[in-house]
């Protein structure tokens, strides 16, 4: 017996996790009434969104799985080159030390790729019309509440009290709307990194296509994203106290930029204009409290060193409808979601604090520790392939 025969469910939040949860439950708990609740309003163009992301192969499954996949907006990663800048030493010697480096290939893997590269709005557009489809076919059972603010959840012993346009009572409420790390109310397990990420896409002259570059710099990470014609989305982390970026020209930037980065990438000739965030971990001890389950963003913001928010969101949503649909009894569902999810979420939360945490070490050494695991994890293929089925899948 599955829990949809009477399972009413709302869902807060309708970008990329919470539109994914909602399609996924509208099509294995068939007989659930689903809400999806949103502040902003239905007819908003949402497509043009810029903002650059990095899906695991194993969220591109996830997403082609409810139909709302856009192969002809992505770009797939074939490739990824992690590296690390040496000191000034070795390369005044004239590169005699190499520069440890680690390349992940999707041949390598057996698999078609490593994941895609696509906009926040080549993501959530297909998403959200997907969503509108189904409501428009069952709308006795699914609805599209946008431009509907949640003011607030009420916890009861049976379920939930959704605040919005009406008072209205769900078995169980999933919210999945985060923000970015300065807007967001600080949780349990937090720290500021004092770090700002810089973004924005650059075009290379000459460009690898499916590859995705990690610099892995003396000031913080730095990444390239493959796009399309040429282009790369650029992730740039730097001391928020000492911003090296801040008070530079675009042109400086760009020359600044074509130091960082390993020679494989060759010249960066243009650069867009560049916007920053603050970055920091802001995490909830659990996923639940009570009938209310949080996912995303609103579960656990994280640093984009390893670029997997997004992906643990969307594991977090698919594990949370397939444990439904095996069992009747959502207390129970929830408390085993604690304990399933919690190997794959506490493993990312802690590596991605500790990659974040050591590029603000004043310690001697630190640096070449680092580099001698990326040295490491190249020479030992069985270690390298572990991380890479982890980066694709999560912990399973």
């Amino acid at each position: 017996m599955s829990a949809d025969a009477s399972l009413s469910l709302a869902v807060i939040g309708a970008g990329p996790v919470g539109l994914a949860l909602a399609l996924h439950a509208a099509r294995d708990l068939p007989q659930a009434r689903i809400a999806v609740f949103d502040a902003r309003p239905a007819d908003k163009d949402v497509s043009g969104d810029p903002r650059t992301l990095a899906l695991s192969l194993g969220s591109v499954q996830l997403l082609q799985r409810v139909e709302a996949w856009n192969s002809q907006a992505a770009q797939e990663i074939l490739e990824v080159h992690v590296s690390q800048q040496p000191p000034s030493l070795p390369a005044v010697l004239g590169g005699l030390i190499p520069e440890p480096e680690v390349r992940i290939r999707a041949i390598d893997e057996a698999v078609p790729m490593l994941g895609a590269v696509l906009s926040y709005g080549a993501i959530v557009a297909p998403l959200q019309r997907a969503w509108f489809e189904a409501v428009a076919k069952e709308p006795g059972r699914l609805s599209a509440r946008f431009g509907t603010e949640v003011a607030a959840l009420k916890h009861l012993r049976d379920g939930v009290e959704v605040d919005a346009d009406i008072v209205e009572k769900f078995d169980l409420a999933v919210v999945a709307e985060g923000g970015v790390f300065s807007g967001q109310v600080r949780k349990p397990v937090t720290h500021d990194y004092r770090q700002t990420a810089w973004v924005g896409t650059v075009t290379l002259a000459k460009p690898k296509p499916g590859v995705a570059y990690e610099r892995f710099t003396r000031n913080g990470p730095a990444a390239l994203l493959p796009l399309k014609d040429g282009r790369a989305g650029l992730v740039w982390c730097v001391n928020s106290d000492d911003d090296s970026v801040e008070g530079l020209s675009d042109e400086q930037r760009l020359i600044v930029l074509n130091t960082l980065f390993h020679p494989d990438v060759g010249p960066i000739a243009q650069m867009s204009p560049l916007k920053r965030f603050a970055l920091g971990l802001n995490a909830e001890r659990t996923l639940t409290n009570g009938r209310t389950v949080r996912i995303g963003n609103a579960a656990q913001t994280l640093h984009p060193v390893a670029g997997q928010g997004l992906n643990l969101g969307l594991r977090d949503a698919f594990e949370l409808v397939r444990a439904l649909a095996n069992s009747s009894d959502v207390d129970a569902v929830l408390r085993r979601l604690e304990w399933k999810r919690g190997p794959d979420r506490w493993a990312m939360i802690v590596a991605t604090d500790f990659l974040a945490r050591s590029f603000t070490w004043h310690v001697p050494g630190a640096g070449a520790a680092r580099g001698l695991g990326i040295a490491a994890l190249q020479a030992l293929g069985p270690a390298k392939s572990a991380l890479a089925r982890q980066m694709m899948f999560g912990s399973r």
